[in-house]
């Protein structure tokens, strides 16, 4: 309990030397107000689940890679990410074509237009096969946290819960889940676009 009473930049320090256990201090002692000031700009629990997750695989990933060196409080360079990743969100939903069932426009005639789709399907299927091949590389519990992620939509609450971990080891094994993916796809020349 005397990591409790240690200062964010302490915390931070010797998270970075090592000790998990900060990590989750800091994120129990701030995850409130990350959450709502997510909330607060997205107004949808499910999508602040989301980002608030992003934000915390951003913090992780920027202080296990050094480049963390902030003057300031650590709680407001949090809330910089969490706000940053909420602009992202939004930049991302208002490029999605919105489209409105009205007498003039049939939505179905998009969807089922199959002359279009086809290459475009075929293109996405050998993508997912090759996906498939590169993370059946992977050590079984990176996998089953990209499983659990990727295919099934959950959280990394609902992984933790699912595996028996912290939400910080599901974190950290959807981290190298994609270090290690990306290192399979270079080591083999592989090209994933669409």
């Amino acid at each position: 309990m005397q990591n409790q009473k240690l200062d964010d930049n302490v915390l931070v320090a010797n998270y970075i030397n090592g000790n998990e256990k900060s990590l989750e201090i800091l994120i129990q002692r701030h995850k409130q107000r990350i959450y709502s000031l997510i909330y607060s700009k997205v107004l949808d629990r499910e999508i602040t689940e989301d980002i608030f997750q992003d934000t915390f695989i951003k913090i992780i990933n920027t202080l296990k890679a050094g480049r963390y060196n902030e003057q300031g409080k650590f709680v407001s360079w949090a809330m910089r990410i969490a706000h940053n990743l909420v602009m992202d969100h939004f930049r991302k939903a208002s490029r999605k074509p919105i489209f409105k069932n009205t007498d003039e426009f049939d939505i179905f005639s998009v969807i089922s237009d199959a002359s279009l789709n086809v290459e475009k399907k075929t293109i996405k299927d050998q993508i997912h096969n090759d996906v498939r091949k590169v993370m059946e590389k992977l050590p079984k519990e990176q996998k089953e946290v990209l499983t659990m992620r990727i295919y099934r939509d959950m959280s990394f609450k609902e992984i933790a819960e699912n595996t028996g971990t912290s939400i910080n080891t599901s974190l950290g094994r959807m981290r190298y889940a994609i270090i290690n993916m990306r290192k399979i796809i270079n080591e083999n020349n592989m090209i994933l676009t669409r």
